[in-house]
């Protein structure tokens, strides 16, 4: 009882079969780094986030090369056009850091974007002040074309996990997203130590 009230809280929305996964996920024993080696060893927190940095540059390698000849330069492209796709009309700033982007690096990319027809803006018409996006007919067409070979590509990177492996990472994993993107762009700013202090409480 006690472990269903803990995966509860952690998962309001968990199934019993997500209940089970999280169980047999408890039961894998941590691996512990060589001691007294004069090496820098990454404890278990580091080996995590060293092993989702690592698969995140191999997506953004692998995605680059599957783009190819697609219309689009970079993966970042592909999630613009998606989110504008998924969101409708999105205001242009929503867009931007639905996508953990600098507004001014989003803002550049949007620009060469829409040079190359792919999307629009316009003003926002009960608010002057904002510019929202919509894609273009030809943005349209790219974005379908490139979401066939981004599937593969994704298909191609996890293709040793079984689904139910999958469907544990993406549960285990869910709560740090959840988390930050909530905080990441009020928090951006802000220095190390402060922003370590409120995410510890």
């Amino acid at each position: 009882m006690a472990q269903w009230a803990a995966f509860e809280s952690q998962h309001p929305e968990g199934s019993l079969e997500d209940f089970f996964r999280y169980s047999l996920a408890g039961k894998v024993k941590p691996r512990s780094g060589p001691a007294g080696t004069g090496k820098l060893i990454p404890d278990l927190n580091g080996r995590l986030v060293i092993l989702l940095r690592r698969i995140g540059k191999f997506h953004i390698a692998y995605s680059n090369i599957a783009l190819e000849g697609t219309g689009l330069a970079q993966m970042e492209e592909f999630g613009i056009l998606v989110t504008i796709f998924n969101m409708g009309n999105p205001i242009k700033s929503e867009t931007i850091y639905n996508n953990i982007m600098e507004l001014s690096s989003g803002s550049n990319m949007l620009i060469r974007m829409k040079k190359r027809g792919l999307v629009r803006e316009y003003d926002d018409k009960e608010d002057k002040r904002q510019t929202r996006l919509e894609l273009t007919p030809k943005g349209k067409k790219v974005l379908f074309q490139a979401k066939d070979r981004v599937m593969k590509m994704a298909g191609m990177l996890v293709h040793d996990l079984s689904d139910e492996d999958k469907e544990l990472c993406i549960q285990l994993l869910s709560p740090i997203d959840r988390r930050f993107s909530g905080l990441f762009q009020k928090q951006k700013n802000k220095g190390f130590e402060t922003i370590y202090e409120e995410n510890m409480r």
